[in-house]
C-alpha cells in the first residue's frame, strides 16, 4: 500500500515493505519487513490537454529514507533492523545508519525529523533553495497525519496483512515487495 503527501516541491511517500538483501552486512541476514518512508522531490508536469485535463505529477528524486524494519524471524515489534539513509547519491541510498532513539521510539524520532526539514536537508546535502519556502511549515503541520499512516501500516505488517513476501518465495536470495 502506498500513501503520498504532497506539498509544493517536496512530498512524503510511505509504504509497507518486505525485503531480502542479496548482499547483507553481518547480522542483517534474512528477510525483513516493515514500513518505508521517503522524502522526495515533486515534479509538476505540463497539462496534456485543456485547462480541465488532469495534471501529470511525478514523485521524483529521493532525498531521505527511513526504514522501520524488523527481522521476519524476530519478535513482532522488535524494530531490530530499523535505520535511516540520511543521504542519497542520485537514486541510490547511502549506507544504513542505525540510531538508538529511532529503534527505541520510531514514531517520535520520525516526527521530530519531519518537523525539522532544514536539518534533514542539511544532512542530505540538499540546499534549502531546492524546496519551497512553505514546505517546512506544511510538512510540520502534516507530520501527525503521516505518523498515523506509519502506525496503521506497522500494525498491518504485525498482523500479517502487509509487508508479505512475493507469492513465489521458494528459495529467495533477494526480494523487494513494495511501492518504494
Amino acid at each position: 500500500m502506498l500513501y503520498a503527501f504532497g506539498f509544493e516541491r517536496i512530498g512524503v511517500v510511505v509504504s509497507d515493505l518486505y525485503f531480502i538483501d542479496p548482499d547483507p552486512e553481518a547480522g542483517q541476514e534474512g528477510a525483513e519487513h516493515g514500513v518505508r518512508l521517503e522524502l522526495r522531490m515533486l515534479q509538476e508536469g505540463a497539462l496534456k490537454g485543456s485547462i480541465y485535463s488532469a495534471r501529470p505529477i511525478s514523485i521524483d528524486r529521493p532525498l531521505w529514507r527511513v526504514d522501520l524494519l524488523e527481522s521476519v524471524d524476530g519478535p513482532t515489534g522488535s524494530m531490530n533492523r530499523t535505520h535511516h539513509h540520511p543521504r542519497f547519491d542520485g537514486w541510490e541510498p547511502g549506507r544504513r545508519v542505525f540510531v538508538k532513539e529511532l529503534s527505541a521510539d520510531p514514531l517520535k524520532w520520525v516526527g521530530q525529523r519531519l518537523s525539522d526539514l532544514p536539518g534533514v536537508l542539511a544532512d542530505a546535502g540538499v540546499a534549502e533553495e531546492e524546496v519551497a519556502p512553505t514546505d517546512a511549515e506544511r510538512l510540520r503541520e502534516a507530520a501527525p497525519r503521516i505518523l498515523e499512516v506509519i502506525d496503521r501500516l506497522l500494525n498491518g505488517v504485525w498482523s500479517g496483512e502487509l509487508g508479505q513476501p512475493p507469492h513465489n518465495e521458494d528459495k529467495l536470495t533477494e526480494a523487494r515487495v513494495s511501492w518504494l
